[in-house]
């Protein structure tokens, strides 16, 4: 939970550092904010669940929920960083943070859902049925 720990206060710093910037800025660090909240919920879930095998299953698809909460982490400090500075390689900053927090970030919404449900379906599964 350390590792976990530490995440969490460097996206904080961030958090607050784009919540000062400007509108927009802070619109994605509410984003952000969000999905880190959610994936901490999450974890606890997991984490306290009796049945190591089934809260183990979805590993896989636990760190690439992660993976994308961390993307989006550094493309807030890309944003930030670019502030309101002009040309070509901070335009292209900004809108590739758009970007992923427009359509890479949501993607961990239905993760998240199916992480939550702790389902047994890959613990189910029969190597015979293949």
């Amino acid at each position: 939970g350390a590792s976990l720990t530490e995440l969490g206060r460097a996206i904080a710093v961030t958090v607050a550092a784009a919540t000062a910037s400007n509108q927009e800025a802070a619109a994605l660090a509410a984003q952000l904010e969000a999905v880190w909240h959610r994936l901490l919920g999450v974890t606890t879930s997991i984490t306290g669940y009796a049945d190591r095998e089934v809260s183990m299953a979805n590993s896989v698809l636990y760190l690439e929920a992660v993976g994308h909460l961390v993307l989006a982490w550094i493309w807030l400090e890309q944003f930030v960083a670019a502030g309101e500075r002009n040309g070509d390689f901070y335009e292209g900053k900004r809108q590739a943070a758009r970007y992923f927090f427009s359509y890479e970030l949501p993607r961990t919404g239905p993760q998240l859902d199916l992480l939550d449900k702790l389902d047994r379906t890959p613990v189910d599964m029969r190597s015979e049925w293949f």
